[in-house]
Formats: C-alpha cells, sequence, structure tokens
C-alpha cells in the first residue's frame, strides 16, 4: 500500500510539471523564415501566430503568388517549429511516446 501512496504522489508531482510546462510552452516563440528571411512568421508554442513580417524586397504586384508561396512556406517552417519545441519541452515527461491529446 506504501508503494501505491508513493507511485500516485510521483504521478501528481509529474502531472504538475507538465502542466507548468505546458504553460511555459504558451510564453515560448519560434520563427520560420522563406525566401532567405524575406518573411518571417513567429509563433507560439501553442501554435498561435504572433506575428508575420514581409520585407519591401518580398512585394511584388506582379508576383503576388510568390509572396502567397512565402508566407505559407514561412508559416510551415514556423509551426514545425513549434511542435518541435513542445516535442522537446514535453517528450522529457514521456519519454518519447506520442500521447494524443497532451500536446
Amino acid at each position: 500500500m506504501n508503494n501505491m501512496n508513493q507511485m500516485m504522489k510521483q504521478v501528481k508531482k509529474m502531472q504538475e510539471q507538465m502542466m507548468k510546462a505546458q504553460e511555459e510552452l504558451a510564453s515560448k516563440t519560434v520563427e520560420g523564415t522563406s525566401g532567405g528571411g524575406v518573411v518571417t512568421v513567429t509563433v507560439s508554442g501553442h501554435k498561435q501566430v504572433q506575428s508575420i513580417s514581409i520585407k519591401p524586397e518580398a512585394v511584388d504586384p506582379d508576383d503576388v503568388e510568390m509572396l502567397q508561396d512565402l508566407v505559407l512556406t514561412a508559416v510551415n517552417d514556423a509551426l514545425a517549429k513549434a511542435d518541435e519545441l513542445a516535442n522537446n519541452d514535453m517528450g522529457k515527461f514521456t519519454n518519447g511516446m506520442k500521447i494524443p491529446g497532451l500536446f
């Protein structure tokens, strides 16, 4: 019975640590870029786009599709980095297991 109590305490402590790590993810950001840095997208650890920066040289009124592609690529780059950040931060609690809905 004593082992069960100890295990429950450890589980509770791990849950508290995981909640804290998830809260910290909200304050962390990553950047995705494209076009050699002409488009930069900043995303939080919770995958919320914080900002999009477009340098003037990326804007060509005759080639709007290029700008759309640059923005799309930068957003996808930032989201991939946010996934990596979450996996790194939360992975220490799951030992690399993918737990659906956790992050």
